[in-house]
């Protein structure tokens, strides 16, 4: 089993622009360490563009893509640097991801078995998106999406989201009643993200709610201080936490319904959705009675009750154009190419 741990911006960049070498040193020996014991651990972390901004005379992120993307390729070297030295004597592994390498099935796989690889010669993998090629329409959005991700494709034990608050309070941390959720986050009220970094407590929510669905418990919890991975880690009350969800899910379905976008939609019938839910059948065309969006065979899709809830996602069998219900022999989406939430 794997552990993973990602840093946010804040915690891995100073005001300055510089590398905060005391938390990655804390951080870097307590994964050592967690490695040294027997257990594979990864890395992700933020803070390459943070690191790019003083190369170019910027304190705050630029709004253009290009600039940003500069900024990453200026900082990201000096990030990985930084991880090598507070990871040592552990080599440390640059992995660059873009969430098209998590859409794309092959390149899944190829990503899953290198990480694995890397597991087994006792490297830590550094994770961090590729800004550099990734667009507003191909990306992540933030890195503690991308921690959940690879929470997934490792089927890690545990997802640790370290932030600069103590975890999910019902409000905004310092206002009068702010309290620290120990379980879950229901009640939450979430802030905006630093000016450096993307995120805020909102996005790591949305993480945890993720890794919780694939199986995967998951803490947030303050990432600077003495003694902080090895205090989750034996279980002590640190943070908040999110219990995973009781069924374990075959990496397909996993991958399925996280990892590849959807295209488009198909509404379907009371009689077809128990099929799908209640007796693990296939979508035939019959039970289709609408279709939203031009999506080709072999495309994810989204699969609506009668009410208008999502209750599952498929690998389209055939093209939008041709699902036709006067075809009920048709096969849209096939029971093996299917999730139902």
């Amino acid at each position: 089993m794997t552990v993973v741990v990602k840093l946010g911006t804040s915690l891995v960049v100073g005001d300055d622009g510089r590398v905060r070498e005391d938390v990655l040193r804390a951080r870097g020996a307590e994964v050592a360490a967690v490695v040294q014991g027997g257990e594979p651990a990864c890395v992700v972390s933020s803070g390459a563009i943070a690191l790019g901004l003083p190369r170019l005379g910027l304190e705050r992120r630029p709004r253009s893509v290009p600039r940003l993307q500069a900024a990453s390729a200026l900082g990201q070297a000096r990030l990985h640097a930084a991880w090598d030295v507070a990871l040592d004597p552990l080599p440390a592994a640059q992995v660059l991801l873009t969430a098209g390498d998590v859409a794309d099935r092959v390149a899944y796989v190829h990503a899953r078995n290198a990480l694995q690889a890397l597991f087994r010669l006792g490297a830590v993998p550094v994770v961090n998106e590729n800004d550099v090629t990734a667009t507003d329409e191909i990306t992540f959005g933030d890195n503690d999406a991308l921690a959940a991700h690879v929470a997934v494709l490792v089927r890690a034990r545990l997802l640790v989201l370290l932030t600069e608050v103590e975890g999910v309070y019902t409000r905004a941390p310092g206002t009068p009643g702010a309290e620290l959720l120990h379980e879950g986050a229901t009640a939450a009220e979430f802030g905006p993200g630093s000016v450096r970094g993307r995120g805020g407590m909102q996005s790591k929510v949305v993480a945890a709610e993720m890794a919780a669905a694939a199986g995967i418990p998951t803490v947030i919890a303050a990432g600077d201080g003495a003694e902080v991975l090895p205090a989750i880690l034996a279980g002590e009350r640190r943070g908040t936490r999110f219990a995973p969800a009781d069924a374990r899910v075959p990496s397909f379905k996993l991958w399925l319904r996280f990892g590849k976008p959807s295209a488009g939609r198909l509404h379907v019938d009371e009689g077809a959705r128990r099929a799908l839910v209640e007796t693990g059948g296939s979508l035939l065309a019959v039970g289709v009675t609408e279709v939203e969006g031009g999506f080709g065979a072999g495309d994810a899709v989204e699969l609506v009750a009668p009410d208008g809830a999502v209750f599952g996602k498929g690998v389209a069998g055939v093209a939008a154009a041709d699902v036709d219900r006067s075809r009920r022999g048709l096969e849209v989406v096939h029971r093996d190419r299917l999730v139902v939430y």
